[in-house]
């Protein structure tokens, strides 16, 4: 059985709007509506919304019970950080859920393929992760801005969304991250690594699961969607 957390708790400040980017319309419906219809159309068993606290009563009425999500078992508020949101998300689960999945609601083109594949990934590997190779050639570079690195393209992804892992696994190593204390997080598979010394396995995502960052994110959602 397979939780689903979706993430929608943050404000969109590089969205230049007075409207949280996950409300923002895209072809007539509000950005998170679209990938929480995938996920309710799926195998998962369960869905949790993660979103602000100030907007729990809104997401509920005018966005599960308006478009007539099933799968929504929880509707929580979520911490000031990613990794805080999903701990509280992971924290509501169904304990009998083996499987669970993270995604971010601003990743409106999520597939129900890309669903099937991180399940199967994460019974076999434990954690794995949607992902892409980079199409650029990437430099890392220093505190004054020079390149300092260049490495092989080919050994470079850029990490989507949704992120799978056995429950278990994941559960252990946010306790672990608890007691570290670390800030410096950027996504699960970050705290998998380094906190159990598990290697999340890459699955195959797509271009078009990008996530809705800007102003120019809307019209290319658009197109996609």
């Amino acid at each position: 059985m397979v939780s689903a957390i979706i993430l929608a708790a943050g404000s969109g400040s590089r969205m230049k709007s007075d409207k949280a980017k996950q409300f923002i319309e895209i072809n007539g419906k509000p950005l998170m509506y679209y990938s929480i219809r995938v996920f309710d159309a799926s195998v998962v068993d369960e869905i949790i919304l993660v979103t602000r606290g100030q907007d729990i009563d809104y997401v509920r009425k005018e966005i599960v019970e308006k478009y007539g999500f099933n799968k929504v078992r929880k509707v929580i508020a979520g911490g000031k950080e990613r990794f805080e949101s999903v701990s509280k998300g992971l924290k509501v689960c169904d304990k009998r859920n083996k499987i669970v999945m993270i995604h971010d609601a601003a990743r409106p083109c999520v597939t129900n393929r890309m669903i099937l594949d991180s399940i199967s990934g994460a019974r076999r590997y434990k954690a794995c992760t949607v992902a892409m190779p980079v199409k650029d050639t990437i430099k890392i570079v220093n505190e004054e801005g020079f390149g300092v690195e260049t490495p092989d393209r080919n050994t470079v992804y850029q990490i989507q969304t949704p992120q799978t892992f056995d429950r278990k696994l994941l559960e252990e190593a946010y306790d672990r991250l608890r007691i570290s204390g670390d800030r410096d997080i950027t996504d699960d598979t970050m705290i998998v690594e380094r906190y159990m010394d598990v290697q999340s396995k890459m699955i195959e995502g797509s271009y078009e699961n990008f996530k809705v960052t800007t102003p120019e994110d809307i019209r290319l959602a658009e197109l996609f969607l």
